[in-house]
């Protein structure tokens, strides 16, 4: 009996042993068979294989983007969530650190991964002139500074600096560039525009070779993002956001086919040839088609005519738009938002609404399957393209560039190279620029010359913009003229100095920093596009007792004719970022000025909108003026 026992529990541990050996062999032949994991295999195959191994459940996850607030490890493992963003000013905490962003991102994504297919997630910021949100990030000039430039290079490596900066803190996805033409001033987004003109535009699309990488010339539209040091791109907003009636925010752009390829669309053309990833779609309509129900554009012409293969994402709470009020249909918005090419929905709070939404609609085949696959194959393209899946989790190897010496150095050249000079001096022979360093007394004065916020303007730190010198670091332009004078110069800084104090004045000359309040979006719709007081009040008063310099601080031009005869001299800063010292540069003559204006400054509001190559162009300053100063010499 205890032999046949013994001889029992022999062959019963042998059967084990080979149930076992037999099961890890056959999950090894599993893994071996699951080609999505493996790097060596081609974007597209392994898109393939991920795509049928998937639920329709995990689907319709990839296709939705959620706020990070909302983005617990339990939801992204439950939902299979394809995407998280930080809306504008949504933080890990105040001040939060790199390190403090990446434990964030990190935490989120091993949700995703701890899912059943361990798809990654895809962290998205809206890093639109640097990583804006993040505390301590470099600021560079917005856009409607670097379109001064004209200089495709220099907006290239700050695209560069930008992904650096983004991945920095553990996010590999960017909501830029922006290549909306702005046609209309009076919108409020316009600083977020390079130029009136769809030539400049086009050429400040090399941002995205900054951001992404150079994309082989053969790339045909497919996304590219190269490496760990690159971000992936979105091309935004598609198409014709800056030409709306009025420039009212996210209202009709009422135009022609031509005159849509003509003004709106050039940016485009070399963004997809340049492997852009994404494409946000715009809230405006197109002569009263909304764009996130447009399939004529998003499709045919996006998808189809110019080859776009990347995914194309809505913008925030997009889709609710479609009808008013809000949330009026949402089933048919989100069932005609999806069926006319919207591949990711934006829906940073309602993602269960959205997820229920589409599994009706799906089941009910009102989108067909097909628009699904095709969806997801698009995003997961782009995660497979940009290297997620390999490197899904960030370190903290480059956390040093977030607000790096270089960055900070770089953005000073961009702010003194989109500088435009529109007077120097009431008297041609008589120029006013440059400064001379070496004087008894000077006067700096304006709502804007101790701001670090001010002179940032929206889209930092907070969406609106803030107001202080203590959201993020930076050099105020005071504080960069105290330190570019000379030794012995005495600077007095008053705000909104007294008639009294200037009547009996000593100064040599005085610099009056003003402008623009800081918004974004529809809150900075303007009808009027006048300085906010008391700024033309400290221009008058200051300017009629003292030789002055005015600074403008703002994000397109504004009413400024009635003042201009006060002034000796004008400058147009447009929102220059968090290195103030690029200003007092070419004030001084460290530089000189070479901006030329990227946009025509009007004389009066009910002039617009009114573009370059319009039939009566009656402009205060053309499209393309600028005053070249001269480098002041060293001893002055």
């Amino acid at each position: 009996m205890g032999k046949s026992s013994t001889h029992i529990n022999f062959i019963l541990g042998l059967i084990l042993c080979i149930s076992i050996v037999t099961l890890v062999v056959a999950e090894a032949h599993q893994e071996e068979r699951m080609v999505y994991k493996d790097p060596k295999k081609h974007v597209e195959t392994r898109v393939k294989d991920l795509l049928k191994r998937m639920t329709l459940a995990e689907k319709l996850g990839q296709m939705t983007q959620i706020e990070r607030v909302n983005a617990t490890a339990e939801v992204m493992k439950k939902y299979a969530i394809g995407s998280v963003l930080s809306g504008g000013g949504s933080v890990p905490q105040v001040n939060a650190s790199a390190e403090e962003w990446i434990e964030l991102v990190n935490r989120i994504q091993k949700g995703s991964l701890s899912s059943r297919l361990g798809i990654p997630m895809i962290y998205g910021i809206d890093a639109v002139h640097g990583n804006n949100n993040v505390y301590k990030a470099t600021i560079f000039p917005h856009n409607v500074g670097l379109g001064v430039t004209r200089d495709p290079e220099l907006v290239k490596r700050i695209g560069a600096a930008t992904a650096l900066e983004v991945r920095a803190t553990g996010i590999p996805y960017a909501f830029a560039p922006c290549i909306a033409v702005c046609r209309d001033p009076r919108w409020g987004r316009c600083y977020e525009s390079y130029s009136e003109d769809p030539k400049i535009v086009q050429k400040m699309t090399s941002i995205i070779d900054g951001l992404q990488g150079v994309a082989p010339a053969n790339s045909r539209g497919y996304p590219y993002v190269d490496g760990k040091l690159k971000v992936a791109a979105c091309a935004k907003h598609f198409v014709g956001d800056g030409g709306t009636v009025k420039g009212i925010n996210e209202n009709n752009t009422v135009i022609d086919w031509e005159g849509l390829l003509k003004i709106h669309m050039p940016g485009y053309l070399p963004a997809i040839k340049k492997g852009v990833a994404t494409v946000m779609a715009s809230y405006s309509s197109w002569n009263g088609i909304k764009m996130h129900a447009n399939h004529h554009l998003l499709t045919s012409f996006l998808k189809g005519r110019l080859g776009f293969k990347g995914f194309v994402i809505s913008d925030w709470q997009g889709i609710d738009r479609i009808t008013s009020p809000p949330h009026a249909n949402y089933t048919n918005s989100v069932e005609t938002s999806v069926n006319s090419g919207v591949d990711m929905i934006m829906g940073p709070y309602n993602y269960e609404e959205v997820i229920n939404t589409l599994t009706e609609l799906v089941h009910k085949k009102a989108i067909p399957m097909s628009r699904i696959d095709d969806a997801v194959t698009r995003i997961l393209r782009v995660k497979f393209a940009m290297g997620l899946f390999e490197h899904p989790l960030a370190d903290t190897s480059l956390v040093k560039q977030l607000g790096s010496k270089a960055h900070r150095e770089l953005a000073r050249e961009g702010v003194r190279k989109s500088l435009v000079v529109l007077k120097n001096g009431k008297h041609e022979k008589k120029p006013v620029l440059p400064l001379p360093k070496k004087a008894k007394k000077i006067l700096v004065a304006g709502t804007h010359a101790d701001n670090l916020a001010y002179q940032c303007g929206g889209w930092t730190i907070s969406w609106q913009g803030e107001n202080g010198n203590n959201y993020t670091t930076g050099i105020t332009i005071l504080k960069a003229i105290e330190a570019t004078v000379d030794k012995d110069t005495k600077v007095v800084y008053k705000e909104n100095p007294e008639k009294s104090s200037l009547k009996k004045h000593d100064y040599s000359y005085a610099i009056v920093v003003v402008g623009e309040l800081p918004y974004a979006e529809t809150n900075g719709d303007s009808l009027n596009l006048t300085i906010p007081k008391p700024g033309p009040e400290i221009i008058k008063n200051v300017c009629h007792h003292i030789k002055c310099v005015v600074v403008l601080i703002s994000g397109r031009p504004v009413v400024i004719e009635p003042y201009l005869k006060k002034m000796d001299a004008l400058v147009a800063a447009w929102l220059p970022g968090s290195e103030g010292q690029g200003v007092a540069d070419v004030l001084f003559g460290d530089y000189a000025a070479t901006g030329k204006l990227a946009r025509t400054w009007f004389k009066r509001v009910d002039q617009l909108p009114m573009n370059v190559g319009d039939k009566h162009y009656d402009p205060l300053f053309p499209f393309g003026f600028g005053i070249t100063t001269k480098v002041a010499k060293k001893d002055e």
